[in-house]
């Protein structure tokens, strides 16, 4: 074999690898610049405004995936501790209860207002309450959701709950929940008590001899059912309701709905803090608000100057004004005495 021969084949080889690497070089460069930012969101349609947002996130980032992960915040959270400082996750929802108890435990991090610019648009005392970690990110309302065809002088206030006519008639959601909570601080504050000085509360819901429910979604199912005519309740729960064609009615009573807050926070030691807080910006934004204001999900706006579409303001404040009217509870005396409450809850009305 002549060494021409054998240069012309080394050279060959050279040529062919130099192609291949260049050919590869491409799909080396995407895999380089890939990320994966994970995010906890919702079940069911109530992700769909989450995953509008990571769809404008993902548009903006090349090679950026971000995955939604539909999962229970107690699920989550084992995760989290688990990982020692490693979380799979990113970001989170949390209530206003599981935000307190977040912070107490360290896996949810202090909020970094660098490149937040929709921040100053969130109401102050809204912000107030995430404690310098995460933001508002919305609000859910309890208020009063009563069957119209049972019901024909509806409630105008908390205490019209207490009426001689609706006596037996009232549905009452177990304080295992946020809505069970809320139920039992309002029956206290509408007749002089607390969140510090609940017994009269207690007294209160006693006094409604009414039926008690297990969780919201069964409350909801009762006052479908007609085995109750009217009970404190989610303004979504209702909405979805009355989507269904039945006679379910919303009323945000005086002296004011209840709102209870949910935050996004980033999950401590995030892999991506800058992805987070572009999220956490995104949430803020006066078009997601809007979107997540709108039906089937009836999220409240945090921020100021967002228009809450027409389907929605049966069942959320669509004015400044009646934003500030709203009421809120003080978690943080609630939250070390939950299960007392729950135990209480359960002896009271034989759960």
């Amino acid at each position: 074999m002549s060494s021409i021969t054998r240069l012309s084949r080394r050279r060959f080889a050279q040529l062919t690898a130099a192609a291949a690497a260049f050919t590869a070089a491409p799909a080396i460069v995407k895999a380089q610049g890939a990320r994966e930012l994970v995010i906890i969101s919702y079940p069911g349609k109530l992700q769909e405004p989450h995953r509008w947002l990571a769809d404008q996130m993902e548009k903006r980032h090349a090679g950026l995936k971000i995955r939604l992960a539909p999962s229970d915040s107690q699920d989550i959270v084992a995760q989290i501790k688990a990982a020692q400082g490693h979380s799979p996750f990113d970001a989170m929802p949390n209530d206003e209860p599981p935000h307190l108890i977040g912070i107490k435990e360290g896996y949810i991090q202090k909020r970094s207002d660098a490149g937040l610019k929709n921040l100053g648009s969130v109401y102050p005392e809204l912000l107030a309450k995430s404690d310098g970690y995460g933001i508002p990110a919305t609000y859910s309302l309890v208020g009063i959701a009563y069957n119209s065809s049972v019901i024909k002088n509806p409630p105008e206030s908390w205490a019209d709950l207490w009426k001689p006519e609706f006596k037996g008639k009232v549905g009452i959601a177990r304080t295992s929940s946020n809505l069970g909570l809320a139920t039992l601080c309002i029956a206290a504050k509408s007749f002089g008590g607390s969140e510090s000085n609940l017994a009269v509360g207690w007294d209160r819901l006693k006094m409604l001899e009414g039926k008690a429910a297990r969780s919201p979604a069964i409350l909801t199912q009762m006052l479908e059912r007609e085995e109750i005519a009217i009970a404190p309740l989610w303004n979504n729960n209702t909405a979805a309701a009355a989507e269904k064609g039945l006679p379910i009615k919303f009323v945000m009573p005086k002296p004011g709905a209840i709102a209870i807050l949910s935050f996004f926070s980033a999950i401590t030691n995030t892999r991506h803090p800058e992805l987070v807080n572009e999220w956490l910006d995104g949430i803020l934004s006066a078009e997601y608000q809007a979107k997540a204001a709108d039906a089937p999900y009836f999220f409240g706006p945090t921020v100021k100057g967002v228009t809450v579409p027409a389907a929605a303001r049966p069942y959320t404040p669509s004015t400044p004004q009646e934003v500030l009217a709203l009421q809120t509870i003080d978690w943080n005396k609630i939250v070390p005495v939950r299960g007392q409450l729950v135990e209480q809850f359960d002896r009271t009305f034989a759960m």
